[in-house]
C-alpha cells in the first residue's frame, strides 16, 4: 500500500519536505551522512529530544521520524518553567553530543561560522523548530547541525525563546533569559561570556542575510527580501544596548 505524500510547509531552507505516514522525508544533501550519524548517536545516548533517523528511501531522501504535536512558535511565548525545561533539554543535547566522534569524512552544512568547534550543535534551536508532543519535546530540522560551542547554541536559542525584539522590555527579557540559562545550568565563566555572545550571534544572522542579499545566495536573499534582516539588525542593537541588564541578571 502506497501512502500519500503530504507536502509540509513552514521551513525556510529545505526545498521540499514531505510527510508519508509516520515519517518525514527530505532530499539528501552532502551533509546528510554526517547528520544521520549524529542522530543515531543521540538516540543511542538516550537523548529523546531529536527525531530518529530511519535511513533513505528509493528516491534518496532522508527518512526521519515524524513528530506529532504543536510547534512552540505557533503558541504564546513559553512561561518561565517551560523556559527552564528548554534550557535543560539543550543541556541534555550538548551532554549527549560531547561523546560523539564524527565520521572522518563528515561534511556539515553550517551557515554561520561559530566561535569554536567544541562539539556538534544544532545551530537553529528556536521555537519554530521545537515540537511539543505531550511529555516529549523534540527539536526538528537538523540539516544545519555541525561543529560549534555550547554558548554559541545557547545564545541563538535565547534569541527565539526569550523573545528578544527591538521594542522589548529589558527587565522582562532578563527574567526570561535567567530562566533559560538556569535550566541549562551554565557555570559562572559561561554566564560571563553569554551576554556578549548574544550580541555577536544575533548580529551574525543579520550579516548572513545582508551578505546573501548582496550576492543573491538562497535562501538568505529571499529571506532578506521578506524583511527578516529588519528584525535581526535592530534586535542585535537592542541586546547590545542592554548588556549591563543581562550581566546583572545572570551573575
Amino acid at each position: 500500500m502506497n501512502l500519500p505524500e503530504e507536502h509540509l510547509t513552514g521551513g525556510n531552507v529545505a526545498e521540499e519536505v514531505v510527510r508519508i505516514g509516520t515519517t518525514v522525508r527530505k532530499l539528501a544533501t552532502p551533509a546528510t551522512d554526517a547528520v544521520e550519524a549524529f542522530l543515531m548517536h543521540l538516540e543511542s545516548a538516550g537523548f529523546s529530544g531529536a527525531p530518529r533517523t530511519l535511513g533513505r528511501d528509493d528516491q534518496d531522501r532522508h527518512v526521519i521520524e515524524y513528530i506529532p504535536g504543536v510547534i512552540a512558535h505557533n503558541q504564546p511565548p513559553l512561561p518561565l518553567e517551560a523556559l527552564r525545561r528548554v534550557g535543560g533539554l539543550i543541556r541534555d543535547l550538548h551532554d549527549a553530543s560531547a561523546s560523539f566522534q564524527p565520521p572522518a569524512d563528515a561534511a556539515w552544512d553550517v551557515a554561520i561560522p561559530p566561535d569554536r568547534h567544541d562539539l556538534i550543535c544544532h545551530h537553529d534551536l528556536a521555537p519554530w523548530n521545537l515540537v511539543m508532543d505531550g511529555d516529549r519535546w523534540v527539536f526538528i530540522d537538523w540539516d544545519g547541525a555541525g561543529p560549534g560551542s555550547r554558548i554559541w547554541d545557547v545564545a541563538y536559542a535565547a534569541h527565539g525563546f526569550v523573545v528578544f525584539r527591538p521594542d522589548g522590555d529589558p527587565d522582562k527579557s532578563a527574567v526570561r533569559l535567567q530562566a533559560l540559562v538556569d535550566g541549562y545550568g551554565l557555570d559562572e565563566e559561561q554566564r560571563q561570556r553569554l551576554p556578549r555572545m548574544l550580541v555577536d550571534r544575533t548580529r551574525a544572522m543579520f550579516d548572513l542575510l545582508e551578505h546573501g542579499a548582496r550576492i543573491g545566495q538562497q535562501p538568505w536573499a529571499r529571506l532578506h527580501a521578506e524583511g527578516h534582516a529588519d528584525h535581526w539588525g535592530p534586535t542585535a542593537d537592542y541586546i547590545e544596548r542592554h548588556l549591563a541588564t543581562w550581566r546583572e541578571a545572570l551573575m
